[in-house]
């Protein structure tokens, strides 16, 4: 990995804006994004201890690969925390090889994105009267490694000129 690069990463609960905003910075600055991976690979919340292995797995390999061609800074939507947080809500249980995983990628910056924005159903969404419980949990999980986010909320300029400054 190059480490030149600045790794963003968009972190918290789903339907929180992360995709559209790691797509924007993308655009704004003129650079690469790694999408969320899980979504090229399932198409339902019903996968398997195998499939979230292989979802850890891809989404390391793409950041790894983006940091070759990305221009100063990669903007990231998820993390493996967020592959481990999902593991144990979908399955009980977290592949011991996502905890390695994570430590692959060194992360600059994490922006905390809030639950203050209207939950919008996709598909593959399914936790819309779970957003405070969920947000809970991505909050505990990065106080768990010392990890000190930067809140992202209100409106989506609002939220884009948090992270732009």
């Amino acid at each position: 990995m190059n480490p030149e690069i600045k790794l963003i990463c968009f972190y918290g609960p789903e339907s929180t804006g992360k995709s559209s905003m790691a797509k924007r910075m993308a655009e704004l600055y003129k650079t690469e994004y790694v999408p969320e991976v899980a979504r090229e690979l399932i198409t339902s919340n019903y996968f398997s201890i195998d499939d979230i292995i292989k979802i850890g797995q891809a989404q390391t390999d793409r950041v790894k690969e983006k940091t070759k061609t990305a221009n100063k800074i990669l903007f990231c939507d998820t993390d493996l925390i967020t592959t481990q947080i999902y593991s144990k809500k979908y399955l009980g249980v977290v592949p011991e090889i996502l905890f390695g995983l994570e430590k692959e990628i060194h992360y600059d910056h994490y922006f905390l994105f809030d639950i203050d924005v209207p939950w919008v159903q996709d598909g593959l969404r399914d936790l819309s009267n779970e957003r405070v419980e969920m947000m809970k949990i991505f909050k505990e999980e990065l106080e768990r490694r010392n990890i000190l986010p930067i809140l992202v909320k209100g409106n989506w300029d609002e939220r884009e000129s948090l992270i732009r400054n």
